[in-house]
């Protein structure tokens, strides 16, 4: 099994994981007594802690071993789970989320990814680093697509084995958490190639390269903000609060977008090579933040659910694209330290605005947190073009 194929895989249970856990959270919290306001803190805790995590890994995890790291980081991510499926008191689940590093995104965007995206580029030539990047992303979003099938799990345990609602929910968390561990086989089974060359271990990060993260990093941050206005779990909570959409009709909603991510990474991939990377970021990134903007205004659960299922079949094209176009723009010993800082900035944005998006939820509307997640990322994607559209990866000069 070459460390490409374990790449996948790990990321593959990962994603289920993931994809379950954002749903999870967006019913589970509420049942348990939190408030919305409550709900957005303690999604926001679990983000905070991704990004610390984040942090370690991107200024130690050369130095201390990436097969060693991501071992610890499922460790943890376990460890977290089985701690939010034991109590309901919200200090408690959010210490619990802080150290589980429990990401309500609905999407895996932690330290792992960080490793992952370091190494990968190692395993294929330039020509094809966009497509491995493609599909990396279709098995993650392959596996948010079960997780969010898996996200039934609840009901089907109340239909056929007599649990109790809050029972039937620890139990799905907890499974989140032996999912998490399934990742730990691929992990140790990574080659020496997949750990970075002694030589270049501390390898400073040239002028040019801290002057192109800057640039973009600043951009990602509001791209970011947007984002963590629109977690998995706080989308729950939206079609929860405005239609009385439980996980047995989230499960499959969910699962059906993250089948339309999957499929989108492969046209992303195959547009990019027409009309470039920052191209296709741009120009697919803009619709999807436009159908965001029509869901507050869809009159039933099911219009509602296909507007935003539209919007699903967009708004990831943007991801192996940027994830190629930024490990393109620097040098092989710097791609550690570039998929740290950027996916670094991301996460801390995405921990800051759950907490700010729970609360308009509960003191404004419940649709606030949409209007503003579409209105930041239109933003994002209109400064992107202007800043980047003349900076082009080697495959396209």
């Amino acid at each position: 099994m070459t460390d490409r194929a374990r790449l996948y895989a790990a990321a593959f249970v990962r994603a289920v994981a993931t994809g379950m856990t954002g749903i999870l959270l967006g019913v589970y919290l509420p049942r348990s007594g939190c408030s919305p306001a409550a709900t957005g803190v303690i999604v926001a805790a679990g983000l905070a802690g991704g990004a610390v995590a984040m942090l370690l890994a991107t200024l130690g995890a050369d130095r201390f071993g990436r097969r060693r790291s991501l071992v610890l980081l499922a460790l943890f991510a376990a460890a977290g789970g089985i701690a939010v499926a034991a109590t309901s008191a919200p200090v408690l689940l959010g210490a619990a989320a802080f150290a589980g590093m429990l990401n309500g995104m609905g999407r895996d965007r932690g330290a792992a990814l960080v490793l992952e995206q370091a190494i990968l580029p190692g395993t294929v030539s330039d020509a094809a680093r966009t497509r491995a990047f493609a599909w990396y992303n279709v098995v993650q979003d392959s596996g948010h697509a079960l997780g969010s099938l898996c996200a039934v799990l609840p009901a089907l345990l109340r239909s056929l084995a007599g649990l109790g609602e809050l029972a039937s929910l620890r139990v799905a968390i907890v499974a989140t958490s032996a999912l998490s561990l399934a990742a730990l086989p691929f992990y140790l089974g990574l080659s020496d190639a997949s750990e970075p060359e002694a030589g270049i271990r501390r390898a400073r990060v040239s002028e040019g390269t801290r002057r192109v993260l800057t640039r973009i990093s600043s951009l990602f941050v509001l791209d970011s903000l947007g984002g963590g206005f629109l977690t998995a779990a706080l989308l729950s909570v939206y079609f929860f609060e405005r239609f009385g959409a439980g996980e047995a009709l989230l499960g499959p909603l969910f699962f059906g977008a993250r089948v339309l991510n999957a499929l989108s990474h492969l046209a992303a991939a195959w547009l990019a090579r027409r009309i470039g990377l920052v191209a296709t970021m741009v120009f697919t990134h803009i619709p999807s933040s436009l159908l965001l903007l029509t869901v507050p205004f869809a009159p039933t659960f099911p219009v509602a659910a296909a507007l935003f299922l539209l919007r699903e079949g967009l708004v990831e094209m943007d991801v192996p694209t940027r994830q190629s176009y930024v490990m393109a723009l620097v040098r092989p010993e710097e791609r550690t330290t570039a998929s740290g800082v950027t996916q670094l900035v991301r996460t801390g944005a995405w921990a800051v605005a759950p907490a700010f998006a729970g609360a308009l939820m509960q003191s404004v509307s419940m649709a606030t947190p949409l209007v503003a997640g579409a209105g930041l990322k239109i933003l994002y994607d209109l400064l992107l073009w202007k800043e980047f559209r003349a900076v082009r990866p080697p495959e396209e000069r």
